[in-house]
């Protein structure tokens, strides 16, 4: 079987979770199956495995209506999509579309990112359930990362077509940090600073954490860093360290106390298993994906609640109690694999092109 991949929304510098979920999902799967690419840029190819690829256009040009006729001549038998928008006009492959989550018609901000116009499209899009129910029904079988966001397909009936599993992994080959060694008072936060990630919480509850320091690693503008250093109490350490290189990021998590999300919406929240996987204990908001990510191995806590956050930090001051939760970490990280995913996948391929061929 040809799988075709499409890697167009990989960044050409450093991941986001699209980008990471993408390239590490094609590496896997190039393991066990003819694997291609696609990519719109050859600087992408930096953060993308040595697998064979194919130039096309941009998944935001007009061209995009007619990327079937392009992709048709490299004759897959099914293409995968990490995203819901790829261009179907004509195709004669089985498709795979993914949504990852329904962040966005809750919290309508898009992506900044994203050039204007696109923007404006994106917030009309989100206006109603209708448009996406169109673009999933296009695939053969469609894909998500979580039995959370099933959940909500089915509960918004967005689709006519099987919702199948493809879930996320941290990267392989991590060495979990020893248990009795302990950490040092330092807390960890990797994400976006839009609204809907509720950094605000965290930092307010800096105030009963001393000693301390909160670090806030991701990218920020800088009318955004000006609007969250106004709300940092009086005395209390939050360092901006606007983006940092993976080897710093798991530097810092190796000797952090704990890593941190309060957001109030997540198709999966990757950071999670990044740390758990190395041993360092969480702490997160109580919603669903986090429920279903964290299981008991994460300390949850009420998102609006900066008394709640400080007092789940302040409990890994026990250091048995930071080892137990240390080693249970890496337990529950352990159940997750871009190997299973891989073959998540190839389980959704090989249904899609059986779907293809019954309906022709």
């Amino acid at each position: 079987m040809k799988i075709v991949i499409d890697a167009r929304f990989t960044k050409t510098d450093h991941h986001d979770g699209i980008s990471r979920y993408g390239a590490s999902l094609i590496a896997a799967t190039a393991k066990i199956a003819d694997v291609t690419m696609l990519v719109s840029d050859r600087k992408q190819l930096a953060l993308l495995p040595d697998v064979p690829y194919e130039l096309i256009s941009s998944p935001l040009s007009p061209l995009e209506l007619f990327v079937a006729r392009k992709v048709n001549k490299l004759r897959p038998d099914v293409v995968v999509s990490p995203m819901q928008t790829m261009g179907t006009w004509g195709r004669n492959y089985a498709l795979i579309l993914t949504l990852h989550d329904l962040i966005y018609y809750e919290h309508t901000a898009p992506p900044g990112f994203l050039p204007a116009p696109v923007r404006l499209l994106w917030r009309l899009y989100h206006k109603a359930y209708w448009p996406q129910r169109m673009l999933l029904d296009r695939a053969d079988v469609v894909a998500t990362i979580s039995h959370t966001t099933k959940a909500l397909i089915a509960k918004y009936r967005l689709t006519r077509r099987p919702v199948r599993i493809v879930g996320n992994a941290p990267q392989p080959g991590q060495l979990p940090r020893d248990p009795e060694a302990g950490a040092d008072r330092t807390l960890v936060y990797m994400g976006s600073f839009m609204e809907y990630k509720n950094v605000e919480t965290m930092i307010r509850g800096m105030a009963s954490l001393d000693g301390y320091t909160l670090h806030l690693l991701s990218r920020i503008s800088p009318a955004r860093r000006v609007e969250l250093e106004a709300m940092v109490p009086a005395g209390a350490k939050v360092e901006f360290h606007n983006g940092v290189t993976d080897v710093e990021y798991e530097a810092l998590l190796n000797r952090a106390t704990a890593l941190v999300s309060l957001s109030r919406a997540e198709g999966y929240g990757l950071p999670l298993v990044e740390a758990m996987a190395l041993g360092t204990p969480v702490i997160a908001s109580d919603i669903p994906i986090f429920r279903e990510v964290g299981a008991d191995a994460a300390s949850f806590v009420d998102p609006d609640s900066p008394a709640e956050f400080a007092a789940a930090v302040t409990a890994l001051d026990d250091p048995a109690h930071w080892a137990a939760c240390s080693r249970r970490s890496v337990e529950r990280a352990a159940e997750f694999s871009w190997e299973h995913s891989a073959a998540q996948l190839l389980a959704a391929a090989e249904e899609a092109v059986a779907l293809r061929s019954r309906r022709r």
